[in-house]
């Protein structure tokens, strides 16, 4: 059936509309980055850079490493943004943007995040890094979406029960990284951990300004957590989004995370820029070899 206007929207040159790209311009394998000057920091490393193309907060540039076509994307900051990105990059391979039908044959990306996060366990070193094994939301994305058969509702329930969560929060879903990309990222360089997205940066994360929180010792629940060898070891706000949207649309995603701050030790990056460059270097290398 064809899709309205009104639901797939399109820019007057036939563009998806929040990421203002055309299909020829958008590679297979994907990484995203929060900031938007962020990709420029990625792609100093590439060949050769093809497109680039800027519409609000989201910034791409498509090029080559290694011989590798890869495009990068910024998605700013939160998983409302992740709902944008992750739903138009999949039109842009999915759908005729002509005709707006369903093509007959599918096209999977391969999506890597490479982001900053905050540890949540005392010994987690800043500066390390941490490859997200699962993906708990905190936010409330994945439940406007037919998704019970993607989360593993054992390990949300498990959590909610520990944290004594609020019923007036949404409900928190985990989902699990791509397996195969998961294989292929751990090594000596980067541990395998479980991240919590949250839905804002200062009361979300436990972070006390001026407002009081709904409950103070909701960081130290989290760290307190497990469930089948399984404990929490990072905080960030993209994660869960990606892995959730991924899991329903077919596509593949890892998150990669560049430590910069320890939660429970107070500690934070001496040299965030250089920690965030060797994630960038370490995963593009990777990258090259799928």
């Amino acid at each position: 059936m064809k899709i309205a206007e009104s639901e797939l929207i399109l820019n007057s040159d036939g563009s998806i509309y929040h990421l203002n790209l055309l299909p020829e311009q958008l590679a297979s394998t994907i990484i995203t980055v929060g900031d938007p000057d962020r990709v420029e920091e990625v792609t100093k490393y590439f060949d050769t850079i093809d497109y680039v193309v800027r519409k609000r907060e989201f910034h791409t540039q498509t090029g080559s490493y290694k011989g590798k076509k890869i495009s990068v994307i910024s998605t700013g900051i939160g998983t409302d943004n992740i709902d944008i990105v992750l739903n138009e990059l999949d039109a842009l391979v999915n759908l005729d943007l002509k005709t707006r039908t369903k093509k007959d044959t599918f096209k999977p990306l391969t999506i890597i995040r490479i982001g900053t996060s905050g540890a949540i366990q005392s010994n987690i070193a800043v500066d390390s890094f941490i490859a997200s094994g699962y993906g708990i939301g905190f936010d409330s994305l994945l439940h406007f979406y037919d998704s019970k058969h993607v989360q593993n509702q054992s390990l949300s329930q498990a959590l909610q029960t520990h944290l004594d969560w609020a019923q007036d929060k949404s409900s928190p879903y985990a989902v699990e990284a791509d397996q195969e990309l998961l294989s292929h990222f751990i090594d000596d360089t980067i541990q395998q951990g479980v991240t919590i997205t949250n839905v804002g940066f200062y009361g979300p994360q436990g972070r006390v300004l001026r407002l009081p929180l709904q409950d103070a010792s909701l960081n130290d629940k989290i760290t307190s957590f497990t469930d089948n060898n399984l404990k929490i070891t990072n905080l960030e706000m993209e994660t869960a989004g990606i892995y959730g949207l991924s899991k329903l649309l077919g596509h593949k995603a890892i998150s990669l995370n560049a430590i910069v701050a320890n939660r429970a030790t107070g500690d934070f990056s001496k040299d965030s820029t250089k920690t965030i460059d060797r994630l960038i270097r370490y995963a593009l290398d990777k990258i090259a070899l799928l």
